[in-house]
């Protein structure tokens, strides 16, 4: 008995020295927002969160064939290899009033048209039928009508116009010489339905310019030199125009097909200048390509984070090459070759999110999806331009998220969190939660907010609820009106495997 007396008084007297309270201020600390200890990491463009629509759209082409379709495609196909992936696909009609609501739903934005296919396409600047065949050196055709379409589908959902131009053996004089005549009359055509290109890279991804239609033994002197003529044209015909580049993309995390580095794009002289230094980034290759990603690893915090390893590459060549320039990521998905079968579910939201955050976090201004309205990745289904999983998620990003990037500390492991100005409200803030377990999570909110919860059945779905209710379209297709639901100071519970978006008016 005396010895269970001494283990008790020793035991009150750690606990009046060392109390247990203090481990648990410190996980509640952890778990409890600060709103007015958050500091100011940085800044982001009005339109960080912008998409691609590929050229292969707009005048239509070879695109890849929808997983469930792939099979029964192939036994009617002579096709080979990667191209046996691929089918004809009609033009976008971009005047379609139900995908220019969507897409108006996320602006502003950038709307990028670009693509291999913009790497070869040659624009037939007249009003006559479309040539039967495009001329020699060029492999396919842009009608001034499609062209057209583009400009007007950017006013129409306040989109401003990045491209890329055409770089094979057409564009070309006979000593082998990039010429401008094509952009010049992409340009002048531009202007005169009173468009205008706000940004361009000289052509997509020269990393793998093998695969995109450039010149047989491209290498970085010969990008230099078309670079160099690229450049004095455009500032002489284009002043307001940014000239972006290089588009490089795999290195760090795809190296596989890499024609030429970054560094032999850059270190050839005359040295290729950018106001603002792009790249490209994917995790992995789709199921299409034999990549090996799986369902299982989606919610991971290693897949999660690659997109900053991504970042990391390029951001060092840019600290080398281009010091100072603004950095843009104007082309991303879940994977190349058309995305995984998941990609378009639920699933795939935590990744596009936690992009968009991680990304904000590290500088980058501008990202830039891939794509609107084609394949698995695109945030609208292909068909039928219904939303996925992931337009929802764009869609609370840009009604909820602002340019000026906060540091938000950390919760718990699996539990992601990200803060931003509440959108055109300086003074107040957006918290935006990832819960990636299979457990339900909470923390502490010190003032009322208006919650924005984003939950499914299951992952592998692609109907989503916004606070209890399917999020869908209206009877006119468009977007509903979203109702947050308003939560007190306090307790805030995050159930398993949600997304919340939490707005603080005043703190």
């Amino acid at each position: 008995m005396a010895m269970r007396k001494i283990q008790f008084y020793l035991l009150v007297t750690f606990l009046a020295y060392f109390p247990l309270s203090g481990f648990v201020q410190e996980t509640f600390a952890q778990n409890q927002l600060n709103l007015t200890q958050m500091g100011l990491i940085g800044k982001v463009d009005e339109r960080y969160q912008s998409f691609n629509v590929e050229m292969c759209e707009v005048i239509g082409g070879d695109f890849w064939i929808p997983y469930e379709l792939i099979d029964s495609v192939r036994k009617h196909s002579n096709k080979k290899g990667i191209d046996a992936l691929k089918w004809k696909i009609e033009p976008i009609n971009l005047y379609q009033q139900k995908l220019r609501n969507l897409a108006a739903a996320l602006g502003p934005t950038y709307v990028r048209v670009s693509g291999t296919w913009a790497n070869a396409v040659y624009f037939q600047d007249n009003d006559e039928a479309k040539l039967a065949s495009p001329p020699a050196g060029f492999k396919n055709i842009l009608t001034r009508q499609q062209w057209k379409g583009v400009v007007d589908f950017c006013k129409a959902v306040d989109g401003k116009l990045v491209s890329s131009f055409p770089i094979s053996d057409g564009i070309r004089d006979k000593d082998g010489n990039w010429t401008p005549t094509q952009i010049k009359s992409i340009l002048d055509y531009t202007r005169s339905i009173g468009g205008e290109i706000a940004a361009a890279e000289l052509f997509n991804e020269p990393s793998h310019a093998s695969h995109g239609d450039a010149p047989k033994g491209y290498n970085g002197a010969r990008f230099a030199k078309d670079f160099a003529a690229f450049s004095a044209f455009a500032t002489d015909a284009a002043p307001k125009m940014k000239i972006i580049g290089p588009g490089s993309t795999g290195e760090g995390i795809l190296p596989s097909g890499l024609d030429l580095s970054v560094d032999e794009l850059l270190s050839a002289t005359p040295k290729p200048t950018f106001e603002v230094f792009t790249y490209h980034y994917y995790g992995t290759v789709s199921r299409r390509c034999m990549g090996g990603q799986k369902p299982e690893n989606a919610l991971s915090a290693e897949w999660l984070s690659r997109t900053e390893k991504g970042l990391e590459f390029y951001q060092n060549a840019r600290d080398k090459y281009v010091p100072n320039a603004p950095i843009w990521l104007t082309e991303t998905a879940e994977a190349a070759c058309g995305g995984n079968p998941w990609a378009a579910t639920y699933l795939d939201s935590f990744r596009y999110l936690e992009q968009l955050g991680r990304l904000a976090k590290k500088g980058v201004q501008v990202v830039m999806h891939n794509t609107l309205a084609r394949s698995e990745y695109a945030l609208l289904d292909h068909d039928t331009h219904n939303p996925r999983p992931n337009y929802w998620a764009a869609l609370l990003w840009n009604k909820f998220m602002g340019t000026q990037v906060y540091e938000a500390g950390s919760i718990a492991p699996g539990v992601d969190i990200f803060a931003h100005n509440l959108k055109n409200k300086s003074n107040g803030r957006t918290i935006l939660i990832l819960n990636t377990n299979e457990t339900e999570a909470s923390l502490i909110i010190p003032a009322n907010a208006r919650q924005y919860l984003m939950t499914a059945d299951e992952l592998m779905t692609k109907k989503v609820k916004l606070n209890g209710k399917e999020l869908m379209l209206t009877p006119k297709d468009e977007v509903p009106v979203l109702v947050g639901k308003k939560v007190k100071a306090g307790v805030v519970k995050l159930p398993a495997h949600s997304i919340l978006f939490l707005t603080f008016e005043k703190f």
